[in-house]
C-alpha cells in the first residue's frame, strides 16, 4: 500500500456522509480511589473525585466519523429521561446530526463504570433490551428512509440493546436511492442477532464474535479461513472483515479470496471501542471512493491509534497521517484458503 495514496485518502476523508443506526448509548464514568473497606461489609470505599459522561455505542461511532472529518447521521431510540437529554446534549456537542426517536416507555441505555486507581472495579448497566414496538419501529424506518438519499454508506452498531430487529434490516435492505442504487450496509455484529444481518454488505466481527457466529474456532492452525466460510454460507453477506486483536486483520473479499492485514498498533493500552473505530473508518474510507483493502488498511491504522490511548478514543486525521508515515511498509498477505465445501 503505497503511503502517498493512503496520505491521499485521509485528505478525501472530509466531509463524506455516513448514517449510523443502531443502539446508542449513554457511557458514565465515576473516577476514585480506595483506601479503606466498607465497615459495612467486605467492599472497598470508593472516594470520588471525578465524573464524565460519554458517547457509547453507535454514538461512539458516529464520534469517530466526525473525528476523522467526516458527517455522522445518528438514527437511534433514547427515553424521555435526563440520560435521554444527557446523550443528545453529547451527539451535538460532538458535531453529529440527530434524528432520535424518543421513547417515554424505555429508559435510555447507561453505562456506569467504577474506575478506581485506574482499574474498573464494577459495572452497573441500565437499560431496556427488548424489542422496539411496532410504532417506535415504524418510526425508526421513516426518518432511516427520510435520510438515505444523502447517504450511499450506512453502518448498522448492534449492541444487543433492542433497536436492531429483523423490521429495521428488512426496512434498511429495501432502501433505493433516487438513482435506483442501494446503500452499502456495514454491520458491526451482536452474536445473538447474527441471523439478522443476511444479505449484508459488509460484516466487522471481531474474533470472540466471528467464532460463535461461525460455531468454529478463528484461531488455530486453520486460521479464520473455515469461519469465515461458515459466516458467508451462514449470511450470503459480501464481504467480511474480522479483527484479530494483536494480529490484524483478515479481510475476506468473498470465500475464495482474502488477505491478512498486520497490526499496526505499537502500543496497547486500552482495546475498548476499537471496534467502533474499525467500521466508522472504514465506512469513511468507502464514502471517499476508496477499495475495500485501502478502507481496511486505513481502519487498521486508525485501530493502531485509539488502543495506545485510555478509554473509548478516537483518531484525528493528523494522528492518522503521522501513523501512516511513522509505519514501515508492513506486507499484507494473501490467505490461502483451502476448500471449505461442505463445512459451515
Amino acid at each position: 500500500m503505497i503511503t502517498q495514496d493512503m496520505l491521499s485518502l485521509v485528505d478525501r476523508l472530509a466531509g463524506r456522509r455516513v448514517m449510523i443506526v443502531g443502539d446508542v448509548m449513554l457511557d458514565h464514568y465515576t473516577f476514585g480511589s480506595v483506601t479503606r473497606i466498607s465497615p459495612e461489609a467486605p467492599v472497598p470505599v470508593l472516594q470520588v473525585s471525578d465524573e464524565q459522561y460519554r458517547l457509547g455505542g453507535a454514538g461512539n461511532v458516529a464520534r469517530n466519523i466526525v473525528a476523522l472529518g467526516g458527517q455522522a447521521m445518528m438514527i437511534g431510540v433514547a427515553g424521555t429521561d435526563q440520560d435521554g437529554q444527557t446523550l443528545t446534549t453529547l451527539l451535538n456537542e460532538a458535531g453529529v446530526s440527530t434524528d432520535l426517536v424518543h421513547d417515554d416507555r424505555r429508559r435510555t441505555t447507561r453505562k456506569t463504570r467504577i474506575i478506581a486507581q485506574n482499574q474498573q472495579i464494577v459495572r452497573v448497566d441500565r437499560e431496556h433490551t427488548e424489542p422496539l414496538s411496532k410504532t417506535v419501529v415504524g418510526t425508526l424506518l421513516e426518518k432511516v428512509r427520510a435520510h438515505a438519499q444523502g447517504h450511499d454508506i450506512i453502518v448498522v452498531s448492534d449492541y444487543g440493546k433492542g433497536v436492531v430487529t429483523r423490521a429495521l434490516m428488512d426496512g434498511l435492505r429495501a432502501l433505493r436511492s433516487q438513482s435506483g442504487a442501494a446503500p452499502r450496509i456495514l454491520v458491526d455484529p451482536k452474536p445473538c442477532n447474527y441471523d439478522l444481518y443476511r444479505g449484508v454488505d459488509i460484516l466487522t466481527p471481531n474474533a470472540k464474535e466471528a467464532s460463535e457466529g461461525a460455531g468454529l474456532p478463528v484461531t488455530g492452525p486453520q486460521g479464520p479461513g473455515p469461519a469465515a466460510a461458515a459466516l458467508f454460507k451462514r449470511l450470503a453477506c459480501a464481504h467480511l472483515l474480522i479483527t484479530l486483536g494483536a494480529e490484524g486483520m483478515a479481510l475476506f473479499h468473498s470465500p475464495q479470496k482474502a488477505q491478512k492485514i498486520p497490526t499496526f498498533a505499537r502500543k496497547v493500552f486500552d482495546v475498548t471501542g476499537a471496534g467502533d473505530t474499525v467500521i466508522a473508518t472504514l465506512a469513511l474510507g468507502l464514502a471517499a471512493g476508496a477499495d475495500l483493502l485501502c478502507a481496511a488498511v486505513l481502519a487498521n491504522h486508525a485501530a493502531g491509534v485509539v488502543v495506545a490511548q485510555v478509554g473509548a478514543a478516537t483518531a484525528s486525521p493528523q494522528a492518522l497521517r503521522e501513523a501512516i508515515t511513522s509505519n514501515p511498509e508492513l506486507p499484507i498477505d494473501t490467505l490461502v484458503l483451502k476448500d471449505q465445501q461442505g463445512q459451515g
